[in-house]
């Protein structure tokens, strides 16, 4: 079987009745790589596919939404935020400044705008529920797939959580 969306396409469905969609997304100077997914087609509806269109068709206001729910966790110093920069911190020490494409003075706010963001992964079965909706993925340094923010989103495209791959 298999679901039809005008901005998707045609959605086959695996053996196990499942689907799976890709694509690179350009996003200014970083390749954004989009996941659509659901473990059973059933699941999903025209709803929640035409939410993810509008989602992946606004990347960039997502983006400014995820990293400014991150600034808003630093005055938290047991945030997932706060203990990844210091993680980062502790990991790379004076080599971070290598990472940083903007040097404000506010290590926190800097490693923020300098994480690249990776992907987006949207559980399209998840559309309305309490679960997150889509997980954007960040990383300071790309080539370290283990240290990385993920911030989840509802199909709203509000932030519900932001934590890390731990």
């Amino acid at each position: 079987m298999a679901i039809e969306h005008d901005f998707f396409g045609l959605l086959e469905s695996g053996p196990d009745g499942s689907i799976f969609w890709s694509e690179t997304v350009e996003l200014g100077d970083q390749a954004v790589t989009v996941d659509l997914t659901a473990p059973d087609q059933d699941d999903v509806s025209q709803a929640a596919l035409d939410v993810a269109a509008a989602m992946v068709s606004s990347l960039e206001s997502l983006d400014v939404a995820a990293r400014n729910a991150m600034v808003s966790e630093l005055d938290d110093r047991t945030s997932e935020v706060t203990e990844y920069i210091l993680q980062q911190q502790e990991e790379l020490g004076d080599d971070i400044e290598s990472l940083l494409v903007d040097v404000s003075g506010d290590l926190h706010i800097d490693v923020i705008r300098s994480l690249q963001f990776m992907s987006m992964t949207i559980l399209a079965d998840e559309h309305g529920g309490s679960d997150p909706f889509a997980v954007l993925e960040y990383a300071l340094d790309p080539d370290a797939t283990d240290d990385v923010l993920l911030v989840n989103l509802d199909s709203d495209g509000s932030v519900l959580s932001v934590t890390s791959a731990d």
